[in-house]
């Protein structure tokens, strides 16, 4: 039983897969804003999937409480059964403050709402724009976006491209409070790096899920079309109810030695395959805002990354970007960064790890603190949320 200190703050957190170690962009989210929010005074429960519990899932972390809930492995309806017994296990615990992530779990806010519960929502991205969903699935995630929006106490956007999405769509407004970047720092350990026979600053790093709107196809073949003599190309991510894209992106660089996936790493693992990165690369369709770019960038790994909104809103220099699906534009960009002198390297290190400071965690979870205090009445007022450059914004 947790137990709550009077005019404490109790926060149930919804709608993601778990933490810690646990693969996902609202995951690391978490991971990240949770723990800060115990820092600052708050009683924090997640509610997370028993499927992806490991041994490296706690039932408590940082000070945070995990409660691990059945949930079917079913994609399409996992997220959504999930927050039904989530829902129902609020209701019975009765929090200050249900915070739920992402849209498709938004479905169940009304039943939040109708058993007397604050809620909160943060819009993490269009999921209905991944290409993995058919059209009834498509249809349940813009219900689901729909009924948050019209039915939380508090709606929180992570860019300011979802803020306008949600104005335009359904005429209201929305907290801007963005995703934030660890400390992060290159690390001189190659225990990895030497066991994939990686050669430092000579390869091409992407982390991500192996999933269609993650590109990783144009990626290969842009890297196969560059023909970078002694270059490696690492894709470090899983297949997550996307095997058969997983199979496909497998079979394009099957017998190539050149090409490699290890599959889901933990975070020290993956931080010292980007401390040794000469290159990251982000050629999706479809963000929200990406952590996995402002992780490279905050450890000063040139990066390209395609045209998007989401990317774009990060104010990268404009060579850092190319035209989506453009994989000509994309491997002509892998040439010219692979030739990098190490006086051009250092310069664009200096100007990415510049643009990180607007992304800052510490930050992020005060004013987080501020939302979620406000809703569930132990906070009366709330500082102006500003936090990020207007879209669109580059660095000189």
């Amino acid at each position: 039983m947790i137990e709550v200190k009077q005019n404490e703050l109790h926060v149930m957190a919804l709608g993601l897969r778990g933490i810690p170690n646990v693969p996902g962009g609202v995951e690391v989210h978490a991971s990240e804003l949770y723990p800060r929010l115990h820092a600052l005074g708050a009683k924090v429960t997640v509610l997370g999937r028993r499927p992806y519990r490991t041994a490296d899932c706690p039932d408590q972390w940082r000070g945070v409480h995990v409660r691990w809930l059945s949930s079917p492995k079913l994609q399409g309806a996992e997220a959504l059964i999930h927050t039904l017994f989530g829902v129902l296990y609020a209701a019975v615990r009765r929090p200050d403050v249900l915070h739920i992530h992402a849209v498709g779990p938004w479905l169940w806010a009304p039943l939040a709402k109708l058993f007397g519960l604050k809620v909160v929502v943060t819009h993490h991205g269009q999921d209905y724009l991944r290409e993995k969903w058919n059209k009834p699935a498509r249809a349940v995630l813009q219900l689901g976006e729909r009924l948050g929006i019209a039915c939380a106490d508090e709606r929180i956007v992570i860019s300011h491209s979802i803020r306008e999405v949600v104005r335009e769509k359904y005429g209201r407004d929305a907290v801007l409070i963005p995703n934030g970047v660890a400390d992060l720092h290159r690390v001189a350990q190659r225990d990895l790096v030497d066991r994939y026979g990686l050669t430092p600053q000579r390869y091409i790093v992407q982390v991500s899920r192996l999933v269609p709107e993650k590109r990783q196809l144009d990626l290969i073949a842009a890297f196969k079309a560059a023909a970078l003599p002694g270059w490696k190309l690492v894709l470090i991510g899983g297949a997550q109810g996307s095997q058969r894209y997983a199979d496909l992106v497998a079979k394009q660089y099957e017998g190539n030695d050149s090409i490699l996936c290890t599959g889901f790493l933990p975070p020290p693992e993956v931080q010292e395959l980007l401390s040794h990165a000469g290159i990251f690369a982000l050629p999706s369709s479809h963000e929200g805002l990406p952590i996995a770019l402002l992780e490279a960038m905050k450890m000063g790994i040139p990066v390209i990354a395609s045209d998007i909104a989401a990317n774009l809103e990060i104010g990268l220099d404009a060579s850092s970007y190319y035209p989506l699906g453009d994989k000509e534009a994309l491997a002509s960009r892998l040439r010219e960064l692979s030739a990098a002198t190490d006086d051009e390297r250092e310069n664009i290190a200096k100007r990415l790890q510049l643009a990180c400071a607007r992304y800052d965690w510490d930050v992020i979870a005060n004013l987080t603190m501020q939302i979620l205090e406000a809703v569930g009445g132990k906070r009366t007022s709330v500082v102006p949320l500003t936090m990020t450059k207007p879209v669109g914004t580059q660095l000189n």
